[in-house]
């Protein structure tokens, strides 16, 4: 947590929730209904599967479609250095407001030189679910494309990240928090609030905003998320840049190092 984050908690900026408790309300600016859970969970390779399986089943290196849906889909990305019989970090990453899987998974391509596993999904809909209803067809979908990917890959279970950018950083706080005993990080690129029904576990979270983003102004989201995420208790890298609303490649190359060290 940077100095600048630690004042405005000291300063009661957020009403402060207690250690392990649930972020303080006025950050959870909108409540849904639907079922945020997520199910799938890596498998065991020692147990469920042989190498040659994952290879049989198109987990060679490269860039492939989920092929779960024929209008909006989203893209598995392998690194070039991933090996079946070496557990890779994964990190699912969620595309902004009337964006694409390719969007984002171009926007932070450097996962491939980190060795990391990309899963970008595509929302059912111009945004995700809960960003502007109830959570429901995009938490199924994630799920479906989660487990295509456990089934395929061979995925480290300590290193287990959800990120996105603009409504897919709000999302990624969201469905992260409420699934943290599946992920083991959070990156939110530009987030604008969260939406939490039952927190689970306790994620580390990297969050990470322009000081002159127009979409998602600055004073009124990051600036008031990450003091009330770090006073109730959960581990918090914050990072503020000049910039307006994107993901600068310095910005992203640091989120990823975080994850992956």
């Amino acid at each position: 947590m940077n100095d600048f984050a630690r004042t405005l908690t000291r300063r009661g900026f957020i009403v402060a929730a207690s250690a392990g408790a649930a972020v303080s309300a006025a950050v959870f600016q909108r409540q849904r209904g639907g079922d945020s859970r997520l199910r799938a969970r890596p498998r065991d390779p020692a147990v469920d599967k042989k190498p040659q399986d994952a290879q049989d089943k198109g987990a060679s290196p490269g860039e492939h479609p989920l092929r779960l849906d024929p209008g909006r889909d989203g893209l598995l990305r392998i690194p070039s250095k991933y090996r079946p019989d070496v557990a890779a970090p994964l990190a699912i990453l969620l595309h902004g407001a009337g964006g694409r899987a390719r969007r984002v998974v171009s926007l932070l391509g450097v996962a491939e030189s980190l060795g990391v596993i990309v899963l970008a999904p595509e929302s059912r809909g111009s945004t995700w679910d809960a960003i502007q209803g109830d959570y429901g067809p995009d938490v199924t979908f994630i799920d479906r494309a989660l487990q295509q990917t456990f089934d395929r890959c061979t995925i480290d279970r300590r290193r287990i990240a959800i990120g996105g950018f603009s409504d897919g950083a709000t999302y990624a706080l969201s469905l992260g928090l409420d699934n943290g005993d599946l992920f083991s990080h959070i990156l939110a690129f530009s987030p604008g609030f969260i939406v939490s029904r039952k927190p689970q576990g306790r994620p580390r979270i990297f969050v990470a905003h322009g000081t002159a983003d127009e979409i998602l102004p600055i004073v009124a989201t990051s600036r008031r998320l990450v003091p009330a995420l770090d006073s109730a208790g959960y581990s918090v890298t914050y990072r503020e840049f000049d910039g307006p609303h994107t993901v600068p490649p310095n910005i992203a190359h640091e989120g990823f190092l975080w994850f992956t060290r």
